[in-house]
């Protein structure tokens, strides 16, 4: 489990992971060799999996973004999952409990590509037998910070 400096590390990677060690260092309280020999334990540890860039969607043309379940013949999953990692236009895919197989979540530029995409390009992956469409009609909350969702779990418990 991460201590208090390894989640003040993880906190302000995910504010700013372009931030230099020297300023995490001054951040976290560590001088900065020890506090990159912890940033580099919690790569090898698997709990830092890399770094990226958020984008903006809508700022990139893709106005519509919408959650899709997927009910699929099982014996096809694997070929569906492979086809769901190449298409550019799915962000996520999650197998799920309940009434569907899948939960995808997909941005499209308009009604009309989001048209397209459901008949043509999600119909015909492999395996799909049903899906159900919800659409997003604004963002409430994109992110967490998982450094604080690890202290508040540990208060909990």
């Amino acid at each position: 489990m991460l201590d208090a400096v390894d989640r003040k590390i993880v906190a302000a990677l995910e504010r700013d992971a372009r931030t230099s060690f020297a300023v995490l260092a001054d951040e976290v309280g560590l001088s900065k060799t020890p506090c990159w020999k912890r940033v580099k334990a919690l790569e090898d540890a698997g709990i830092i999996r890399g770094y990226s860039t958020r984008v903006d969607p809508a700022k990139l043309g893709f106005g519509i973004e919408a959650s899709i379940q997927v009910s699929i013949d099982f014996e096809l999953s694997e070929a569906f999952e492979a086809a769901v990692q190449a298409h550019p236009l799915i962000r996520r895919c999650h197998a799920t409990t309940g009434e569907a197989d899948y939960l995808l979540q997909i941005v499209t530029v308009d009604m009309m590509a989001l048209d397209r995409m459901l008949r043509v390009e999600l119909s015909r992956l492999p395996g799909v037998r049903r899906t159900i469409t919800s659409m997003a009609m604004r963002e409430i909350k994109d992110d967490i910070s998982f450094a604080n969702a690890v202290g508040h779990a540990q208060q909990e418990a």
